[in-house]
């Protein structure tokens, strides 16, 4: 297997605008004489027909959490979601998308159409044909991935300039708004929770990771606690996760690696007890929400947040609920327990003591060093040395060198 394996498996603003159709009165008698022509009564069915001109934009477009801008692969960015919804009575297709610098109608720091924004458009629950097109009463995401300069250009506020053709009227309408706000205040600074080379940021944090758009409901809401989320796994020389028997845990260079704490914190949550996958086998127990983290530990960090280490070693943890655990602790031992389909740590930072009912966060790592990135890496092969990043997060594949732990 290599390196990119996948590993595991939002109402701001609201405009109610429709389409009206002619008004229909009671039947007519053919002898009254108010009884419409058949001039009139042709012209009446092509109306009926076709879209009318609409009254404005039928969507309503929400963002549930607000971006925290965050720094990785020497840029800024801003991650969120548009949720949007057609309130309207005609299909809506979304033609172009453009992030504006709030009241600055100044020229927008991104725009998107055709191929690119059908690409960042999910359709939760729903099986289509032209993801932005949705339907009378139908709902979107639109997955926001917005990439900045230096830290100084973050804007306060991001609105959008939304273009979009309503059933087939013949001109297109434009919603501007949806104003979103963003946080630029410094995220949480954290050590690795693991420690050595060769580590892999699967499904690591880009606009298309598994982790990304994994939208998933809990208790009557819907979060995207995986927002910012690594399978963190460890290559051989040979690229490969593993040496020998594929199907045996313990030839996994990852498997038995010492998980970390990230930060001072209080243990929040804990699971023990549920045994070990069979490297790329259905899982052994059923996935539910009660094991789909396998064995875990939640710790509160402090300013609301959590980090969540997933996939342990049954028997191996080493820390219980209500304990105050220090930066750099041992807390268990790397595994394959619950959704994971080869030994890996999956690593989170959310806002709330919770798997998945919380919204991911972003964090910036103090030290690391990058090696390299992409499919097909190979630790063996000739690179230029590693490269000394501070305060940002790795992004999807890329492979790391971590500090050893103080």
């Amino acid at each position: 297997m290599n390196a990119n394996s996948k590993i595991c498996a939002a109402w701001l603003l609201t405009i109610l605008a429709f389409g009206v159709a002619p008004e229909k009165t009671g039947a007519q008698s053919p002898s009254d004489d108010t009884a419409p022509s058949v001039a009139t009564q042709q012209a009446t069915k092509n109306s009926e027909a076709h879209t009318p001109k609409p009254v404005g934009p039928p969507l309503q477009v929400f963002t549930p959490v607000e971006p925290w801008a965050f720094e990785a692969d020497g840029k800024w960015h801003l991650v969120y979601e548009l949720q949007v919804t057609n309130l309207g009575t005609w299909d809506c297709l979304l033609t172009r998308l453009d992030a504006v610098i709030d009241d600055s109608g100044k020229k927008p720091i991104a725009s998107y159409s055709g191929a690119e924004l059908e690409g960042m458009i999910a359709r939760p629950g729903q099986t289509v044909v032209e993801k932005a097109k949705i339907a009378p009463g139908a709902f979107a995401i639109v997955y926001m991935w917005l990439n900045i300069d230096k830290r100084e250009d973050v804007p306060a506020k991001v609105s959008h300039r939304i273009a979009m053709k309503i059933g087939d009227y013949p001109e297109a309408i434009t919603l501007d708004g949806a104003a979103v706000s963003t946080d630029r205040k410094p995220v949480v600074v954290i050590s690795s929770p693991l420690q050595g080379e060769d580590w892999v940021a699967g499904n690591g944090p880009s606009n298309i990771s598994v982790h990304r758009r994994a939208f998933i409901p809990v208790n009557g809401r819907a979060y995207i606690g995986q927002r910012f989320a690594i399978d963190w796994v460890q290559l051989n020389p040979d690229g490969k996760t593993y040496q020998g028997d594929s199907e045996d845990n313990k030839n996994y260079r990852a498997y038995g690696a010492e998980i970390h704490a990230v930060a001072d914190g209080v243990v929040t949550q804990t699971k023990d007890g549920i045994p070990q996958n069979i490297p790329n086998k259905p899982a052994v127990v059923p996935i539910t929400f009660e094991t789909i983290g396998g064995n875990h530990v939640i710790m509160e960090i402090g300013d609301g947040l959590y980090a969540f280490y997933a996939h342990l070693q049954p028997g191996s943890l080493r820390v219980k609920v209500g304990d105050k655990v220090h930066r750099g602790q041992v807390l268990g031992l790397l595994g394959s327990s619950g959704n994971s389909s080869e030994p890996h740590l999956h690593f989170h930072i959310c806002n709330t003591n919770s798997e998945l009912g919380c919204e991911g966060l972003p964090y910036a790592f103090a030290a690391y060093e990058l090696q390299g990135k992409g499919d097909g890496w190979k630790p063996s092969d000739s690179h230029g040395g590693p490269v000394k990043e501070e305060m940002e997060i790795p992004t999807e594949d890329e492979v790391i060198r971590f500090p050893q732990q103080p």
